[in-house]
């Protein structure tokens, strides 16, 4: 085989499930078409199911040494798809072609006889997937150092946590020395030591020329892993190409809720008088396109609704998929209901533990309206966030507030409880959106700008008091 040449070539592949409303159902299509045809009866037979198609004519090529993603939203196809490549699964539709052997780190532990100790549960899911006896033995030590799980290897799995047992199972797909690699969110078991084993493990995977297709939820691994990726929408293939790319329609795709094909978005244009507040047509280059917030949960005191908002980079493109320390401008249009005191607003964002990492907004800028406003009012704001923070994936809240003019005013002579009771809160997003933080690709230096949660703003210097 070349060297070049595909290892996995899927030509226009489909899976349909036949889905019945009941056992009944099921057993009339299994004996009503054989009686119709026995009788002589013309016209087609009867059906008693409907048709769901979990994959439409997916195509696609993967060569030695490449490693391509594979996202979606829950329900798009994803595990459909590898266990066809897998094997497991047949097609309804199509062609494949996988040559080589293949490691599937799709349902850990899934061939592990809890009856049987670790030592005895390794021999045998090596053996099952093909290993000889002396690949066996040279195997072996490296899966039981990498599992680390001490004496608990001569022990029956049935006394494992949760955690050995994941852990046992990783390391035997991960040490078979397949072609082809499949895994599916396998990187995210275990604990934090455990996960960062997986992922250098991956990268020697990548090293020595096997063929990856990984399947996560994280953006980040994507990105960092991920010659190409494909984007499954509803079992169909919305986008195959760059890695980045994929991740950041992938976002567009979670924020919409809908397939690139639909839109949300309303051009004021063609607006009625009721509809004035809809938000633009996405247009990059320009901050007043914004998301309708129709569909967000707002918590309020009535006294304001957000009618819309969006997140672009400083260009102006509508954008979820950040670098770290690239500057993500927040954009939100408020209408005001009642009367009300200054207008104020913020965004504040959490990670995926929901610790809040960051919050600020026009009070601590120092940033107010100029003065009350009166119900009909629409306030329009645009914060700027450099994001210096951890990767990884990120929720974000905004709001609208209120204080009082002469209360702002005097902000210097209050203490930061005395102000922040007098702030009045308006309209609330709790879970407005999301966005993710990955590798800088043109950093120089060092490719982290920071370890741990935040970049915090500091200096460093070298002194040698020995040599003066």
């Amino acid at each position: 085989m070349s060297s070049n040449e595909p290892v996995i070539d899927v030509r226009g592949v489909g899976k349909r499930y036949d889905i019945y409303n009941n056992p009944r159902d099921r057993l009339k299509q299994l004996v009503m078409p054989k009686l119709t045809n026995l009788f002589g009866r013309s016209g087609p037979a009867p059906t008693y199911h409907r048709e769901f198609w979990a994959l439409h004519d997916i195509s696609f090529q993967v060569r030695p040494g490449e490693t391509l993603g594979i996202i979606g939203r829950n329900g798009g196809g994803k595990s459909t798809l590898l266990q066809i490549l897998a094997g497991t699964l047949a097609p309804t539709l199509g062609d494949l072609t996988v040559k080589g052997r293949v490691a599937a780190l799709l349902e850990l532990g899934s061939g592990f006889n809890p009856d049987f100790t670790g030592r005895e549960n390794v021999l045998l899911n090596a053996r099952i997937l093909g290993l000889s006896s002396e690949q066996i033995d040279a195997s072996y030590d490296e899966i039981v150092a990498f599992a680390d799980i001490g004496d608990f290897i001569d022990q029956p799995v049935k006394t494992y946590s949760s955690g050995m047992f994941v852990r046992l199972a990783f390391a035997v797909q991960a040490h078979i020395n397949a072609s082809i690699v499949i895994i599916d969110e396998a990187l995210a078991v275990g604990d934090v030591f455990f996960r960062q084993k997986c992922y250098a493990r991956l990268e020697e995977i990548r090293s020595s020329g096997a063929a990856v297709l990984l399947v996560s939820h994280a953006m980040t691994d994507i990105e960092q892993f991920c010659d190409r990726a494909i984007l499954l929408d509803h079992g169909r293939m919305n986008f195959l190409g760059d890695a980045a790319e994929a991740a950041k329609r992938y976002y567009q795709l979670h924020q919409t809720g809908q397939s690139f094909s639909t839109t949300s978005y309303v051009n004021k244009s063609e607006a009625t008088h009721a509809d004035q507040s809809d938000c633009e047509e996405i247009k990059s280059g320009e901050f007043t396109s914004l998301r309708s917030a129709e569909t967000i949960t707002q918590v309020g005191n009535g006294s304001a609704e957000c009618l819309g908002f969006s997140v672009y980079d400083t260009q102006g493109a509508p954008c979820h998929h950040f670098s770290q320390g690239q500057v993500a401008v927040f954009v939100s249009e408020f209408r005001i209901l009642k009367d009300i005191g200054m207008a104020t607003c913020g965004v504040v964002l959490h990670n995926e533990r929901g610790i809040t990492v960051h919050g600020k907004g026009s009070i601590e800028h120092g940033v107010g309206t100029g003065g009350s406003l009166k119900a009909g009012n629409i306030v329009r704001c645009k914060q700027e966030i450099s994001l210096n923070l951890q990767l990884g994936e990120y929720t974000f809240e905004i709001g609208l507030g209120s204080i009082d003019p002469d209360i702002f005013s005097r902000m210097s002579e209050m203490t930061h409880e005395a102000i922040d009771a007098s702030v009045i809160h308006l309209c609330v997003l709790p879970n407005a959106g999301s966005l993710s933080i990955g590798w800088a690709s043109n950093r120089s230096g060092s490719a982290l700008s920071h370890h741990g949660i935040a970049d915090l703003p500091g200096s460093i210097e070298f002194s040698f008091p020995d040599l003066r």
